[in-house]
């Protein structure tokens, strides 16, 4: 292996000069997590100068302050429109990674409106654009215009890339995670299950492509009710997780989540806590996007509550949803979640006005961006006409 080190600080050498200072702690040859990191790394960190590739690196490890001070500083350097436009996208990126959506659409906007000035709309490099202010919008709830940038993103990509690009997999892959968050399911898993099989025809088994595919399948097979399925694929893509990401990732405290919430499911609660526990133990230490904490806060929540630990579940629950009423849009309908295991939780311990303002809450606020057929819409429903019972 060449000389490898760890970034510590960035530092400008001087104002009026453009160099800067990078404090590096050299690794020792042995180890283990780098020579897998490296793998990965080699795959996904392509850049046109150094700066750039260290700021892709600073992104995929997670140091997503870094990336976004690198890029500002080479934004301020940047000398034509085409290194604008790049330096924009990854500034999206970048706000994207730290769960600050609406910061990260006008970075990605500007970059396309760049790029549109010169090149077709069906070029390749429109492709990524277009995924990621799909991503964007997908992040805030908003998912059927998520959809649409998706379709033009899939639209591209078929025309420019032979059937089993891996490209296109993760097309087919971002499709059907919004299907998903859109409640139809039966979509959702045709769109990943070709996502996993052009994948199996490019790479080798326990190759980190898998690792979102894999996450997703979970998800959806969550939403179908097939808990033992939606196990399998969590604990795959944790097994791909651990052996490509640095220890303590933020990936990683997600799919522990995800795993421990399929524990909480199936009615074991105990692994439920110890997997929601060990996300925690990451995302409390590392730097991760406050909405993910708050996706583990309201997890543990769930599992109280289902324990019948009300005052315990509360307190979770209040945890995440201050989280993400600071982070979210009135309207998003993870606020919808919250709102509803509350409900359940006041109808529960008889509190039966609160419950009605709770379950009222979530069918307002899922009826602005959902689908009338949603499964967690017709369930809020479902709630409400319990709690209305009660009164």
């Amino acid at each position: 292996m060449h000389t490898v080190f760890r970034i510590g600080e960035i530092r400008k050498i001087d104002k009026k000069s453009p160099l800067y200072e990078v404090e590096l702690k050299l690794t020792p040859d042995d180890d283990q997590q780098l020579r897998q990191l490296t793998d990965r790394v080699r795959e996904e960190s392509s850049g046109s100068t150094g700066w750039y590739r260290m700021g892709k690196l600073l992104l995929k490890i997670g140091q997503f302050d870094k990336a976004e001070e690198l890029y500002t500083a080479l934004l301020e350097q940047a000398s034509d429109d085409s290194d604008r436009a790049h330096i924009y996208h990854m500034l999206g990126m970048t706000k994207n990674d730290k769960g600050q959506y609406t910061e990260a659409a006008p970075f990605y906007e500007m970059s396309l409106e760049i790029y549109r000035r010169t090149l077709p709309e069906d070029d390749p490099s429109l492709g990524p654009i277009y995924n990621n202010i799909a991503l964007v919008y997908n992040h805030m709830g908003d998912y059927s215009k998520a959809l649409e940038f998706y379709e033009k993103d899939l639209e591209i990509t078929k025309k420019a890339l032979p059937p089993n690009h891996p490209d296109l997999a993760m097309s087919y892959n971002n499709i059907g995670s919004v299907y998903h968050d859109l409640g139809d399911y039966a979509v959702a898993l045709r769109a990943l299950q070709s996502a996993f099989q052009i994948q199996q025809q490019a790479f080798q088994e326990g190759n980190p492509a898998f690792a979102s595919t894999y996450s997703w399948l979970g998800r959806v097979y969550c939403g179908m009710k097939d808990y033992s399925k939606a196990l399998d694929n969590f604990e795959k893509c944790l097994a791909i997780d651990l052996k490509t990401l640095p220890e303590k990732h933020p990936y990683q405290a997600i799919t522990y989540s995800d795993i421990g919430d399929v524990h909480r499911l199936m009615g074991s609660y105990e692994k439920a806590l110890a997997f929601h526990q060990k996300a925690l133990n990451i995302q409390e230490n590392v730097q991760c996007s406050p909405l993910q904490v708050a996706t583990t806060y309201i997890n543990l929540g769930e599992t109280y509550r289902e324990m019948k630990d009300y005052s315990t579940a509360l307190t979770y629950f209040e945890k995440g949803l201050e989280i993400r009423e600071k982070k979210l849009s009135k309207n998003h309908p993870d606020l919808a979640v919250v709102y509803h295991n509350m409900a359940k939780l006041y109808l529960a311990t008889q509190k039966y006005s609160m419950a009605m303002k709770n379950i009222q809450q979530a069918v307002e606020t899922a009826q602005e961006k959902l689908p009338s057929t949603h499964p967690h819409l017709l369930e809020y429903k479902e709630t409400f006409e319990k709690i209305r019972m009660k009164m």
